[in-house]
């Protein structure tokens, strides 16, 4: 069984399923962790701030107001959260380079895939509670993501 149907099983009253919505890229499959949280619209620049500076073992988790216009995260922003040991990335959002990034050890969930690179203006918030999904993503809570779906708890489980 995969993490997630484990931990339905033993906790289901304990999670929100997040809506089926996201792809898989990269080639870590499962992940899971602390949940550290960006909102943006079609601007990149607080994601690589965010990427540069979480405690290793967080996922990200990107509101990207579900754009699919701009990519949020390229092969260049995958190797930083690889290079930090990042446990995952979740973005309501875009990513590019998905062929590069399908083949680095990393584990993303994104809407799907655009060639346009991001805007740089820097705007945005971090550390927010953020709402998309049906789920609501707050710093601390904690993420468990693989094949069958996303779940989010209030705590680890």
């Amino acid at each position: 069984m995969g993490l997630t149907a484990d931990i339905c099983d033993e906790h289901k009253d304990n999670v929100v399923l997040a809506n089926p919505i996201f792809h898989h890229y990269g080639n870590t499959t499962t992940f899971s962790g602390p949940v550290q949280t960006v909102q943006v619209f079609e601007d990149n620049v607080l994601v690589k701030q965010a990427l540069e500076t979480i405690p290793e073992g967080s996922v990200l988790v990107i509101d990207g107001g579900a754009s699919r216009r701009y990519a949020l995260m390229g092969d260049n922003l995958a190797a930083i959260a690889q290079k930090r040991n990042l446990a995952g990335v979740i973005i309501h959002g875009s990513i590019r380079d998905a062929g590069e990034i399908n083949k680095m050890p990393v584990g993303i969930f994104a809407l799907g895939t655009t060639p346009f690179p991001s805007i740089k203006n820097g705007e945005g918030k971090r550390g927010t509670s953020l709402r998309f999904a049906n789920t609501t993503w707050e710093p601390g809570s904690w993420v468990y993501a693989d094949e069958d779906g996303i779940l989010v708890a209030e705590k680890e489980l």
